[in-house]
This record gives structure tokens, sequence and C-alpha cells, in this order.
């Protein structure tokens, strides 16, 4: 269903993503909206890990709701804004994909629609 596409005529991944990913003809796609570090009930927690936790779990849930998971995860674009946090962004990405590496790109902004939101991720995925 899905397939990693790699060539070394562009730079390899600076962490772990694939340069690209192909998609078999016919599969249906879900679309998840930005998700922010905020609980189900729209609390913003101060801590930046917490948030990014959470960024991460609304994306899982959204596409659990739609009958996908993680290994469905074709592109992934993620905003902080604190460079200071990318290593907290990977690891919490790392961990949340359990190994699955998807097409990802990742901005560091000045910032997001609530000031107190440290990052922001949307992705869009495939079966």
């Amino acid at each position: 269903m899905l397939k990693a596409i790699a060539t070394h005529k562009a730079p390899k991944p600076f962490s772990n993503y694939s340069q690209g990913i192909e998609v078999d003809a016919g599969a249906r796609y879900v679309f998840v909206a930005g998700q922010v570090g905020a609980t189900a009930s729209g609390d913003i927690p101060a801590d930046p890990r917490m948030q990014h936790e959470f960024a991460w779990e609304n994306v899982l849930a959204i596409l659990a709701a739609a009958g996908m998971d993680h290994s469905n995860i074709v592109d992934a674009h993620a905003y902080i804004t604190d460079r200071a946090h990318i290593a907290l962004y990977r690891e919490t990405r790392d961990r949340m994909l359990k190994g699955h590496r998807p097409a990802a790109t990742l901005l560091v902004v000045s910032g997001l629609a609530d000031p107190k939101l440290v990052m922001e991720v949307s992705v869009v995925a495939a079966a």
C-alpha cells in the first residue's frame, strides 16, 4: 500500500522520515487538519512536552476514528515555535510513529493561532 521512495540524487533525511512515499492506486485518503497540543476539552498545558504529546495523540485519535493508525501516515507537516524544541519534536514523533517513516516537513515559525501553543502537526494518511 505505502512504499518509501529514496534516491541518492537528493539529500538523505536529516532524521526519521522518508524522502517520498508512493501510495497504491485506489487508496482511501484522510487529511487530518492541524492538531495542537490541547486536550479534548480544549485545555492547553504550559509544558511543551505535554503539548507535543497531545498534538500527536490528537492526530492518532482522528486516524483511529477513520479506521487507520500511525502506519497509514503518508505525509506529516509540523510547525514548532522554538528551535530548541526540534529534538523534543523528533523524539515524540518517533515514539508515536513506532518506526514508521512518512514523508515529513518541519518548520520553525514565529507563532501559532494561540500564543500559548508551541506546536501543531497535520498529516495525510492512506489505506
